[in-house]
């Protein structure tokens, strides 16, 4: 076993240092995939943000966003509220 293993995935042997490796590169094409979705409705949320507001409402429509939330909690549990929340503030406001 060579020491870049064990100290970039903390595996104790070569195989599992290998599975680690490739499941953490799969992760990271996820996680760009995800950082992709929230910029897209980021700039979908604006488009509703400035239709809202020229037509005379609300920036944010808080029913809306308590259906979101309600959506994450379900699908994620209590966790999956956290996420909503750091999601929705990131799409508020950007116009």
């Amino acid at each position: 076993m060579t020491a870049v293993h064990t100290d970039r995935t903390g595996a104790r042997t070569d195989e599992a240092a290998d599975v680690i490796a490739g499941a953490r590169e799969r992760i990271d094409a996820l996680d760009d995939r995800i950082i992709g979705l929230i910029q897209e409705r980021m700039a979908v949320s604006a488009v509703i943000q400035e239709a809202r507001i020229s037509s005379g409402g609300r920036r944010v429509n808080l029913a809306r966003e308590m259906d979101v939330l309600a959506h994450y909690r379900d699908a994620l549990g209590k966790p999956g509220t956290s996420l909503a929340m750091t999601m929705l503030e990131l799409c508020r406001g950007r116009i």
